[in-house]
């Protein structure tokens, strides 16, 4: 389970407007496929992150899919298109409905 594990985030300290900037995060969770077995011989039930947003100044630009194949620990990292400074919110949906979000300033210099 993730509830202990805040995700990583990593944000340019300051972007200019008009240009692209590279954002990196990484979530620690151990994205169980449901395929494999406990030592008694029981299947692990699957629990994985199933879906990753994130939203800049309330607009979606990124809302992606997660199979049971991708690694422990997912990491992602994209560019998102700068105009202002505003909150960039993360998002991250896990099987059994948890959902985990941080939000982060991002400054335009």
């Amino acid at each position: 389970m993730m509830s202990d594990v805040k995700p990583r985030i990593r944000l340019p300290r300051s972007a200019k407007a008009g240009q692209a900037a590279e954002v990196k995060t990484l979530v620690s969770h151990v994205m169980e496929t449901g395929l494999r077995k406990d030592a008694d011989g029981n299947t692990i039930p699957r629990m994985i992150i199933n879906r990753f947003t994130c939203e800049y100044g309330g607009e979606m630009v990124i809302d992606m899919a997660l199979e049971g194949a991708i690694s422990a620990n997912p990491y992602v990292e994209f560019d998102i298109m700068v105009s202002d400074a505003t909150d960039v919110v993360f998002t991250w949906y896990e099987d059994g409905g948890a959902v985990y979000t941080e939000t982060q300033q991002l400054s335009v210099g």
